[in-house]
């Protein structure tokens, strides 16, 4: 194996990186992360399609690579609690969300962990702030991301651009700080309450500018209902803010 680029994030950085019905991007995304030096914890739930297993083989070849099986399909936030308070338990300074598609790419994690080593205490890759945006969306599509993350940025009142993102480097000392018990969001809502939990816990957050791109293996796991559970979830942060519960 290729020395590391990053050799000093070996034993500190963890990318949690949940998958279902991923095993066309598997294998192809863990060979691309290996230069970076990073461990890489894949969070399996239950694929039908064999992700799992091959998520076993390449555990077993490469050593930055281990495996957390869960039972069934329990959705996005779920599968990253489980994987952040198995990278806390092993120890790690920096840990990362990143999507198995290929739609974070695998160098900017770098710059996330980058961030965060000169003071952040969270970094996000942002879509929207100045040298940040997509590639490949429809007008839907956007216009679904871009009015999501105004919709939660107006009602809980904070000035971060993509509170919807799901690329991020947190620092452990974050998630030790935040109850990642009383996280109840289990899709894309997941990444708004951890981000807003981070800023009511006093840390600081930042935007990386990164360029997110469509998929083009596997399908999307964005559905109606996930849409639904984000417009209701964000007002009850809100509420639960202003009654001191947060």
């Amino acid at each position: 194996m290729r020395a590391p680029r990053y050799p000093h994030l070996v034993a500190s950085a963890t990318i949690c990186l949940p998958t279902y019905n991923e095993r066309e991007n598997l294998e192809s995304m863990l060979r691309a992360l290996a230069p970076l030096g990073v461990n890489v914890l894949v969070i399996d739930d239950n694929s039908p399609d064999g992700t799992g297993e091959i998520a076993d083989r390449l555990a077993e070849e490469l050593s930055f690579v281990s495996v957390l099986h869960r039972a069934q399909k329990e959705g996005l936030g779920p599968a990253y609690l489980a994987g952040f308070k198995r990278a806390l338990a092993d120890g790690a300074e920096y840990i990362l969300e990143m999507d198995c598609d290929f739609s974070h790419n695998p160098e900017d994690a770098a710059r996330l962990i980058a961030a965060c080593e000169s003071g952040a205490d969270l970094a996000l890759g942002s879509r929207y702030v100045p040298g940040g945006g997509t590639e490949n969306w429809g007008r839907v599509r956007r216009l679904i991301s871009v009015g999501g993350s105004w919709y939660a940025r107006t009602l809980l009142g904070v000035r971060i651009r993509d509170l919807t993102g799901g690329f991020k480097c947190y620092r452990r000392a974050v998630l030790e700080r935040i109850d990642l018990d009383a996280i109840r969001a289990k899709g894309y809502a997941f990444q708004i309450e951890g981000t807003y939990r981070t800023l009511r816990a006093g840390f600081t957050v930042v935007e990386v500018p990164i360029t997110f791109a469509e998929r083009t293996a596997g399908h999307s796991k964005m559905s109606r209902a996930i849409v639904l559970e984000a417009m209701t979830r964000v007002p009850a942060l809100r509420l639960a803010a202003l009654n001191g519960r947060l």
